[in-house]
């Protein structure tokens, strides 16, 4: 027989014990479910929803389109914020653009109960290359 002499062999061999010890699952406890703001939020989002409609209504507009992006080519961002307060939405609108794209994000409004904006809707479009 053969002698390998780059095999060793462990006398007595090693037990082999598991890398992780097995524990029972403990059944976890949630919170009751709570729709109520998750539901504020459901009825807020489509006001958003709505007034992004009414926002790529306008953008549709060639003439509009045109004086936005040659304002926002030309770096007049008081002249695109503007424009875009001249469409008349009811939630703030904040826009971000590059020479390839814009971002327009509107949120819901804050008021006394929910002095935190809930929800928040981005359009994003390409305009460019």
């Amino acid at each position: 027989m053969y002698h390998n002499p780059f095999h060793f062999q462990i006398y007595p061999p090693m037990p082999v014990y598991p890398v992780y010890a097995m524990y029972p699952q403990l059944p976890r406890s949630y919170p009751p479910v709570d729709i109520k703001i998750f539901s504020q939020s459901v009825h807020s989002f489509r006001l958003l929803m709505e007034q992004g409609s009414i926002l790529l209504d306008r953008l549709g507009d060639a003439g509009f389109a045109q004086k936005m992006m040659s304002a926002a080519q030309q770096g007049k961002n008081v002249e695109v914020d503007r424009l875009i307060k001249s469409i008349g939405l009811k939630v703030p609108v904040a826009a971000k653009y590059t020479p390839t794209g814009i971002n327009f994000i509107l949120t819901t409004q804050t008021n006394q109960n929910q002095p935190a904006s809930c929800c928040t809707l981005t359009v994003a479009m390409k305009w460019g290359r």
